[in-house]
This record gives structure tokens, sequence and C-alpha cells, in this order.
């Protein structure tokens, strides 16, 4: 059985101590896997394969913006959390699915790829790269996990209706070529309806309870 929650806006810091209790809750047989959905005021981090060098905003401009840097144990480069995305934290028990990283991270990016298709865009991978993509050019997903004893921890990131102009103080995932982009400026160009973050955040939640049953 899949288990959601749903943490509202939280400091970053804070949604990681609750990951590390519920993986430990979760390791132990004691929970379900579970789904968390959040914001995060903005905040920069960097996985295990990143660098600091793909931040480009010096401390003084970050302080003044108040953006934190934080380094962490997911995999992946840099990437920014900010209010207006959404953040999906997936703790899941993979022995109770199927014991492979490699293929829940695709079923992830499978869930996005339909969440975001019910707004009207096609997102599709792009080789050598995680995350979903439009046209192959530009990012609308980030996708980095952690994976203890067969137990997920960190997740995805969806922009929808974010301030993408912050992404300008890093290099998102270590990528120069490649541009970001939200549901909500995909909209705006498209002219298509503008997405509602709530009704985004409950389609991808029955995308994962559709995928994870």
């Amino acid at each position: 059985m899949l288990h959601i929650e749903d943490w509202g806006m939280i400091e970053f810091h804070a949604a990681w101590e609750r990951q590390k209790t519920l993986q430990a809750l979760i390791q132990s047989g004691e929970r379900d896997s579970t789904l968390v959905f959040c914001q995060h005021p903005s905040v920069i981090t960097i996985g295990k394969a990143g660098s600091r060098a793909n931040v480009l905003a010096d401390d003084e401009s970050l302080q003044r913006s108040g953006i934190q840097v934080v380094d962490i144990n997911r995999g992946g480069d840099a990437t920014l959390h900010n209010v207006g995305q959404l953040v999906g934290y997936t703790l899941f028990r993979l022995t109770d699915y199927t014991p492979d990283l490699h293929w829940f991270l695709r079923e992830i990016e499978e869930c996005v790829i339909e969440t975001i298709a019910a707004f009207g865009l096609k997102g599709g991978r792009v080789e050598g790269l995680t995350g979903i993509w439009l046209e192959d050019a530009r990012k609308i997903c980030a996708i980095g996990l952690h994976c203890s004893r067969w137990v997920t921890s960190h997740g995805f990131a969806l922009n929808v209706c974010n301030n993408i102009a912050e992404f300008s103080h890093i290099i998102p995932c270590g990528i120069q070529d490649k541009a970001v982009t939200s549901l909500y400026e995909e909209a705006k160009k498209n002219t298509l309806f503008l997405p509602n973050f709530s009704d985004v955040q409950l389609i991808c939640q029955q995308r994962f309870e559709a995928h994870f049953v």
C-alpha cells in the first residue's frame, strides 16, 4: 500500500530530517512506502556527483536573496527548489515492488510525463540525462534519488508556477546547454489553460497511485 503525505511549505533541512526518520521506519517495516508532497523556500542543493562550481552566484548575493546552499546525499548535481515547485519525496521500499533502482527511476519519470500530459505538454527523456524534458531542450522536472537497504529517499521536483529566474544562480544539474521551464511558462507560451498547483499535485498523486498499487 502506498501512503500519501502533504507537508505543505517546509524548510529544506526540516524536510530532510523528516525524510531520514520516515526512511528508517520504512526500513524497519513499521511504515508503508510513502510519497510526500511539499514545497520549499528558495534553496540550492548539490548532490553527490555535484560541484560548487555549478553555483554561479557568490555567497553575498545568495545571502541577500535568503538562499542557502546545501550538500546532500542524493544522486545528481546542483538544483534549486523554490515556492511553486512541486517536490515529491519518494520513500519507497523497492522490495515491495521491483528491487531495481533504474526501474524505479523510469517509473517516476513516467508518472511525471503522464502528469504534465494532463496539461497539454509532451514530456520525454534525453539519452544520458535524468529528469523530464520538453523537446529535448527544456527541463521541467529534476530527479535525484538515494537508496539505502532498498528504501529510497529524495525524489523529484516538478516546476509548476515557480520563479524560473532563480535558476540563473546555478548551472542546473551541471548542464550548460539546456534551459529550465515550468508548466506555467509553457502554458503561457502555448496559450494553454494555466495550471492550478493543487490540481497538478492531485493528478501527480493519482498517477503514482496507478503505477504503485
